[in-house]
């Protein structure tokens, strides 16, 4: 495993400095995955490929040096904990709104010696539209399996302006995206060009949707999430 996500890296162009942390990282996700259900991918190299590498490729289309990054839905911390790991000096929050999940990821992040990272127990439709939260942040990530829609509803409001949403997604993502443009626009993002790419090692293309947070998310936004499944912008 360690081999394999140091050669991943490197075929990035990323520096394989941390690769022995993120190793540890697939330790602890794995041990912790058989008493919580933390990741459906428990063989090491698909941990390796889909959860380590994949995370990794958005120092790859973004630069986030020394930026205030909020991942939303962050799951078992990803890919905030691993852009973490890689580029140290993010101001990292991760969000997520199953508390064991969020307790698991406070405990690992000292760890992996890892500071500046701060782990909310909440839902993003409330957390957004809290002040110390709202147009806060430089980026919003997500990597959650839901509609990019309903994920700008979700992410926008947290960045500020100037700022940018990053929401990975497969290869295939262009209907979705079409759907959305009408959402992104009205909640104050502008679509700049898809970023694509392949993890190394494997034939999984991915791409990233990149936006640009160009004026303030109106107020209303984001909706309960019963109202945003129901009524999708």
């Amino acid at each position: 495993m360690t081999e394999r996500i140091k050669k991943g890296l490197l075929a990035y162009g990323l520096s394989p400095a941390p690769t022995e942390t993120l190793n540890h990282y697939c330790e602890y996700l794995l041990e912790q995955n058989k008493v919580m259900n933390l990741t459906a991918i428990t063989e090491p190299a698909q941990v390796a490929d889909l959860h380590m590498l994949d995370s990794a490729a958005l120092l790859t289309v973004s630069e986030l040096a020394g930026k205030s990054v909020i991942d939303v839905g962050t799951g078992a911390g990803f890919p905030g904990l691993v852009l973490k790991i890689l580029e140290p000096t993010i101001q990292l929050t991760l969000l997520d709104s199953l508390g064991k999940r969020v307790a698991w990821l406070a405990e690992v992040a000292p760890k992996l010696g890892l500071s500046d990272v701060t782990c909310i127990h909440g839902r993003g439709e409330e957390q957004a539209l809290l002040p110390d939260f709202r147009d806060h942040y430089d980026v919003a990530i997500s990597r959650a399996v839901a509609d990019l829609g309903l994920l700008a509803e979700l992410c926008l409001p947290f960045v500020k302006v100037g700022g940018q949403f990053l929401a990975m997604k497969s290869g295939d993502c262009q209907e979705e995206l079409n759907r959305a443009e009408h959402a992104i626009t009205l909640l104050g993002g502008r679509l700049l060009p898809l970023a694509t790419y392949q993890i190394p090692g494997t034939d999984v293309i991915r791409r990233v949707v990149l936006i640009e947070k160009v004026s303030p998310t109106p107020k209303g936004y984001p909706r309960r999430f019963a109202r945003m499944k129901k009524s999708p912008l």
